[in-house]
């Protein structure tokens, strides 16, 4: 699924389409991964790894307050990597319900 698949399309007064916001708020679970980086990371490279898919790396970004700006994350950081079954599905019902 794409970040961007649960965000809603409006019109702005030109009728022009525009993406509205979309909140990602991804819970804690049990089954989550925590590591610690010994060099310097990126995101997308660790999305890579444990998801499989490099285009997920807002996941890791957002469970962490990470990713404004860059992709980068800096030595001996403590990282949550989020193992919430079905997440896509969580963020798209949050989404919705908001």
């Amino acid at each position: 699924m794409g970040r961007y698949n649960t965000t809603n399309v409006i019109l702005d007064k030109f009728d022009k389409r525009i993406a509205g916001t979309t909140i990602i708020s991804i819970p804690f679970d049990s089954n989550d991964i925590y590591i610690r980086t010994t060099s310097l990371e990126r995101l997308d490279k660790l999305a890579a790894t444990f998801y499989g898919d490099v285009a997920e790396w807002y996941k890791i970004a957002n469970a962490n307050g990470l990713g404004k700006g860059t992709l980068w994350i800096p030595a001996e950081k403590l990282l949550r990597i989020p193992q919430v079954p079905n997440i896509d599905e969580y963020i798209t019902m949050h989404n919705k319900n908001r």
